[in-house]
């Protein structure tokens, strides 16, 4: 008789069949994740300019540590996803909170030494937890069938509504925490959360990929794999829709403050936005599953489209409330649908390569999204902002067009 000694929180090489019991339970966790972990970033985003340009010399640097974060992303995800290759999604999803803990307590200090240069360092390191949070998407189908997968990306995605709400409240309740020093508090306060908020990453049992097919082959070359047009439109989709959305989103506040509004009129604009970037979370999965992805990413595309005609429409409070808000369900639907198509479109010993690529393309985008947003708006303005997201959303929906006709042409 054969025992099977494994404890059920081994991360051993395996290829399971997909069980979405044990999905489920991996899911919830990953949503726990998103929540909680995943505040610190909304936190981060809200403070990061505030702090930025209260250290900087030059105001014209006070973007510049979100800009690293982004950066560090960008550098960091394909090693992620190495590490989660060989060691499993817990260890590399626990060396990103430990970056997110690291990180925090190095801003703390920066801010009471008033020191832009290590507040950009220690932002440049919540770029590696930032990487690490990005695979949470892609973790939730790694045990899931065909069946479940959109669902399942779409309720962990569903979870960055809660750290969406949580991230400002806690950068507004403990800015003061360490009185006098102004916003040192809201840091401290995200050592403790990435304390919390990992307890249950602990007890994730997701295994790793396999590293070779049952044939006994490592996967396709890239040479082969970039030639599958699901993974290079679900790829270039995605790139798309988060840099458009930060690319936007960056600006608005800036725009908002040179037509008068209010810093309240703001924030009701900017959670217009983050409500609606993913309350559609809910049920854009179940969507997926009964019209397909690259419908979806197709409305996605739309939505993006339609938010720049409104935003180079006017620029009463409606003009921002309505563009943030298209802007927001267009990055849900083209976001989740590109996930979900490059997630169906490699193998499982495939993994860590092609998504590693995936989010050092995409957060590679966002991050010359994220400059080069400052200084359209400081040298065009509003209008080019958003006339900018015109030529790529042309080719994201040429590209998705192409997919779907010779899908046509293929099923025929």
């Amino acid at each position: 008789m054969h025992c099977d000694m494994r404890m059920p929180m081994t991360d051993a090489v395996a290829s399971p069949p997909a069980d979405d019991v044990r999905a489920r339970k991996a899911v919830w966790i990953l949503i726990w994740a998103q929540s909680i972990l995943g505040a610190q970033m909304p936190a981060h985003f809200l403070l990061g300019g505030i702090v930025g340009k209260t250290l900087a010399d030059n105001p014209a640097l006070a973007t510049l540590p979100i800009s690293m974060t982004v950066m560090g992303s960008m550098l960091t995800a394909p090693i992620m996803s190495t590490i989660m290759g060989h060691w499993g999604r817990r260890t590399g999803f626990l060396i990103g909170t430990l970056f997110g803990a690291l990180s925090a307590a190095l801003a703390t200090y920066a801010i009471s030494e008033q020191s832009f240069e290590l507040f950009c360092a220690a932002s440049m390191m919540l770029g590696v937890y930032m990487s690490g949070h990005g695979f949470y998407r892609f973790a939730a189908v790694d045990l899931a069938s065909s069946d479940y997968r959109p669902r399942a990306i779409s309720w962990v995605m569903a979870g960055g509504l809660v750290a969406a709400i949580l991230g400002p409240q806690l950068a507004s309740n403990f800015e003061d925490w360490l009185e006098p020093i102004p916003f040192a508090g809201a840091y401290q306060a995200l050592i403790f959360v990435n304390l919390i908020g990992v307890i249950p990453i602990l007890f994730l049992d997701i295994p790793r990929p396999p590293r070779r097919s049952e044939g006994g082959a490592r996967g396709r070359p890239w040479a082969e794999i970039l030639s599958d047009r699901k993974v290079v439109v679900a790829m270039l989709c995605a790139m798309v829709c988060y840099a458009l959305m930060n690319l936007v989103m960056t600006s608005t506040p800036l725009a908002m403050e040179a037509c008068g509004f209010s810093l309240d009129a703001t924030g009701y604009v900017v959670s217009i936005h983050v409500f609606l970037m993913f309350a559609p979370s809910f049920f854009t999965g179940g969507l997926i599953a009964k019209y397909g992805a690259e419908r979806i990413m197709a409305i996605g595309l739309g939505c993006l489209a339609i938010c720049c005609m409104v935003a180079v429409s006017g620029i009463a409070f409606l003009h921002f409330s309505v563009a943030l808000g298209l802007l927001g369900i267009g990055w849900n639907f083209g976001f989740i649908g590109a996930t979900s198509l490059l997630a169906a479109a490699h193998r499982p010993e495939e993994r860590a390569r092609v998504q590693g690529l995936n989010d050092f393309l995409v957060f590679g985008l966002v991050t010359l999204a994220s400059f080069a947003s400052g200084a359209l708006m400081a040298e065009i303005g509003w209008a080019a902002v958003n006339l900018a997201m015109l030529p790529a959303l042309g080719v994201a929906a040429l590209a998705l067009a192409w997919l779907v006709m010779r899908n046509r042409v293929q099923a025929a």
